[in-house]
């Protein structure tokens, strides 16, 4: 089981001893899960409706494309993409919290302004170095996540010694430099599929455990991933049931967040593995 933990949003405690759920709204034309990808204002909001309906907590807004090969776009466009549906779903839901799905300061900046309450960095602040100082100016809270290199190079950089004890360094060093700036609520994301072929993940997965020494709210993501959908020779359309298993385990060895395109599903795992204790 996880440790207990809570998280500061905007002044109000989120208890994590029940894992949460967060929602992926994808606001790219090149998301890797087709279903994902929203564009137009009213399809936005009837996701974003349809996945508080159903139990998330909260909405991670994405507008730059992370996955490997990815096409770069300029600061510009990431705003362009994100700022517009956060304010739309600020407006007609005030309740949702709201995260921003970034690597780069400037977008978090302009999201937090427009409401979103939460940074998720796929770079822990490698590949931007304005962004710790930028999250601890915003006071919110951060997801630091292990990868390396960029989302056009990271496929390419799977070689480790020991990737578990390589992910502990990094993420001590991380979190040295948030403790630093004063950033305190820090979550932490392994990176699954991340610089990490589908053998490691499935490993790192399975000592998911290991990183409750940091002592930090674990997030798991590997919705719909090619670790899942590649091992069962299927598509990404055809993992719901393969993601649910993996969030099943992530679930038993102490995830406090999942980070999903399905949530029904995601919300019904965590109350069943809740029963067992």
């Amino acid at each position: 089981m996880s440790p207990k933990h809570s998280i500061n949003i905007r002044g109000e405690m989120i208890d994590l001893s029940s894992p949460k759920v967060m929602g992926i709204i994808n606001v790219t034309p090149d998301s890797f899960f087709e279903e994902s990808r929203k564009g137009a204002t009213k399809e936005i909001i009837q996701v974003a409706e349809k996945m508080l309906e159903e139990g998330a907590t909260f909405l991670d807004i994405g507008g730059y494309s992370s996955r490997p090969g990815a096409t770069d776009i300029s600061v510009e466009e990431e705003l362009d993409r994100v700022i517009d549906p956060i304010k739309t779903i600020v407006d007609r839901f005030p309740e949702a919290i709201i995260s921003i799905d970034t690597f780069r300061s400037e977008v978090a900046r302009q999201a937090v302004d427009v409401g979103a309450s939460l940074v998720n960095d796929i770079s822990a602040g490698h590949l931007d170095d304005q962004m710790l100082f930028a999250v601890a100016e915003l006071g919110v809270p951060y997801v630091a996540m292990h990868m390396k290199g960029t989302p056009q190079t990271t496929k390419e950089l799977t070689k480790y010694d020991d990737l578990l004890h390589e992910a502990m360094k990094y993420f001590s060093s991380v979190l040295d430099d948030c403790n630093r700036l004063g950033i305190k609520d820090v979550i932490i994301d392994p990176g699954f599929g991340f610089a990490k072929t589908a053998e490691q993940s499935f490993d790192l997965l399975g000592k998911l455990d290991h990183f409750h020494h940091l002592d930090r709210p674990l997030l798991v993501g590997v919705s719909r991933k090619s670790m899942i959908y590649r091992t069962l020779n299927s598509t990404a359309e055809e993992a719901l049931n393969g993601t649910t298993v993996l969030n099943t385990v992530a679930l038993l060895k102490g995830a406090q967040i999942l980070r999903v395109h399905d949530v029904r599903e995601t919300v019904e795992a965590i109350k069943l593995v809740n029963e067992l204790s």
